[in-house]
């Protein structure tokens, strides 16, 4: 009977044991369903990839045939390379030259030199097309370089000038004289700030507001307080999101740490949903808005631009809807729900994602342009979030602060800025918004659908990026043929054009005839040849093959020698 009762005892420890692994499983199954199937939604995997990829280049032979192109496109394609070459090389030389002597002792400008192309395609295009990255002034829509050329700004400051540069010079001066009698005066607080955290607090719609020096910084501190109120460990972020450099937000390519407490699932789907219904460590959610124009997708790149892109639509509705769900979801489980605006607040409309999809955060950080042209971050949310102590744990406290938050002339540009919000002329800017840049898009994609050319744009609302209509290994290029037509593009290349909100009509309808020429021209000189056979598929089984035959060669070279075999 004694073993009887032991068998069964061990039986149903056993039993216990197998049903805690299925349930652990199951979970798990359910956690690796709500990620996305792409690289991007398994960061661990995407690191492990990248450091199997080993550089190899093309040489000027094949740089202009890649794509398997015949002998008469690949002479066009030289002779238009070289053409442009020699435009860049005279219309753009001393801003050349200030570049390269700076960027021996700026590693920024090394680095975004590197990436402005496919990495195949790196020194050929270094050599002939150099980058030009200083300017000397900005007047309106466009911005003096060293040579004294004047190009139209599509680069936006990376998102920071929403106004106009000549709006933010303003506030930078105006913001300027109201402090100079205190000076950079830090820890004590000019009374600037006080009447800013009112602004800020009836834009939000939140309770509170604590400021910071980056969004970056911003945004760490909303995930801190997030995890420091529910007592819990695990972020989620949406595939594709950006929400700065900080490693916890960047668990993939590009940080040197593996991230354990973060989940990268896929935006717009039920399963990440179920994810959130399930877990029980789940501290906060972050939203970047702008992942609306392209869910899912990193933010797109020339250098990662080796097909013709993926597709990208903006259906608001659809985002909109998402978001409710999402909303429903982390107010069900207790989940602090944190708009990053750091790139699109104030952009899309003056309350920013909030009022523009009609969902409400628990946190909201905003960033950029808010600074009135001046570096800051902010938080804005509800008072039960924002405190930093426990009153009844004297002990345990949330610190977060930094020498130069509250600085008194970000504060005074930040006034000046949020001041002029109010004013009719702003207003005016805003008054439909979405409008004007949809109508916008739609005459830039007519003219170019009138000239055949396998090229369009996406937006929202002022802030695009060009897609591709046929396969090509080349697509790159057009920010080359942009930039010789007097379009300024940031890093990045055409994967993400920003218009401040300034631009009058004749200005945008003197960028659209830029933007066609330059396409125009570059389908002259043969770079969107079109080989019915060439497939994004095969495009990137072109290269996949590529990538494993340099890493054979390799091998092959550190076994054998110079790739002999022994005798």
């Amino acid at each position: 009977m004694q073993w009887g009762s032991a068998t069964l005892a061990f039986y149903g420890i056993g039993a216990a044991a197998v049903a805690t692994s299925v349930a652990a499983l199951r979970k798990r199954l359910e956690l690796s369903q709500a990620k996305h199937p792409s690289l991007s939604g398994h960061a661990r995997i995407a690191r492990r990839l990248a450091r199997f990829v080993r550089f190899y280049e093309y040489d000027a032979q094949r740089f202009f045939c890649s794509d398997g192109a015949t002998h008469d496109i690949a002479a066009r394609r030289r002779a238009g390379f070289n053409q442009l070459s020699q435009i860049y090389r005279t219309r753009f030389a001393e801003t050349i030259h200030a570049t390269a002597e700076a960027a021996e002792s700026l590693s920024d400008l090394q680095f975004t030199a590197a990436y402005r192309v496919p990495f195949q395609y790196r020194r050929m295009v270094r050599a002939h097309l150099p980058s030009a990255s200083f300017v000397q002034a900005s007047h309106g829509v466009m911005l003096t370089d060293l040579d004294g050329n004047r190009s139209y700004d599509l680069t936006g400051s990376y998102g920071v000038n929403l106004l106009g540069y000549d709006f933010y010079k303003a506030t930078i001066d105006r913001g300027a004289a109201r402090v100079r009698e205190l000076g950079p005066v830090l820890g004590s607080y000019h009374p600037v700030i006080a009447e800013n955290a009112k602004m800020l607090k009836e834009i939000s719609g939140l309770d509170e507001v604590s400021f910071h020096m980056s969004g970056t910084e911003a945004v760490m501190q909303a995930v801190r307080l997030a995890r420091y109120h529910t007592c819990r460990s695990d972020v989620v972020r949406f595939c594709g999101a950006y929400h700065g450099w900080w490693d916890d937000v960047q668990p993939g390519i590009g940080n040197p740490t593996a991230t354990r407490q973060t989940y990268t699932l896929t935006e717009m789907s039920e399963r990440a949903l179920r994810v959130l219904r399930k877990r029980r460590n789940i501290a906060c959610v972050l939203v970047n808005p702008l992942q609306a124009l392209h869910p899912n997708i990193s933010p797109p790149s020339d250098s990662a631009l080796i097909d013709s892109g993926p597709g990208v639509h903006f259906d608001k509705a659809r985002y909109g809807a998402w978001l409710k769900k999402l909303r429903a979801i982390c107010s069900e489980r207790s989940i602090v729900l944190i708009f990053d605006e750091v790139f699109v607040g104030f952009r899309l409309a003056k309350g920013g994602a909030q009022e523009y999809f009609g969902v409400r955060a628990d946190l909201v950080t905003y960033g950029k342009t808010l600074g009135g042209g001046l570096p800051v971050g902010v938080v804005c949310g509800r008072r039960d979030l924002m405190k930093r102590y426990r009153d009844d744990h004297p002990a345990d406290i949330c610190l977060a602060r930094g020498t130069f938050n509250s600085h008194p002339y970000v504060m005074a540009a930040m006034s000046e800025f949020l001041h002029a919000l109010k004013t009719p002329q702003i207003d005016a800017l805003y008054r439909d918004l979405d409008e004007v840049w949809n109508a916008r898009t739609h005459m830039l994609n007519a003219r170019l659908a009138a000239a055949d050319l396998p090229v369009r744009v996406a937006n929202l609302s002022s802030i695009w990026t060009v897609c591709y209509t046929r396969p090509s290994r080349y697509h790159w290029m057009l920010q080359y043929y942009l930039r010789a037509e007097g379009l300024l593009l940031s890093w990045i290349g055409t994967g993400r054009l920003i218009f401040s909100l300034n631009y009058s009509d004749a200005d945008f309808a003197a960028v659209v005839d830029r933007f066609v020429a330059a396409a125009d021209a570059m389908q002259r000189d043969g770079w969107w040849w079109h080989n019915p056979a060439l497939t994004d598929r095969t495009i990137k089984r072109m290269v996949l093959k590529e990538i494993i035959g340099e890493r054979w060669a390799r091998l092959r070279r550190a076994v054998f020698g110079n790739g002999q075999r022994p005798a």
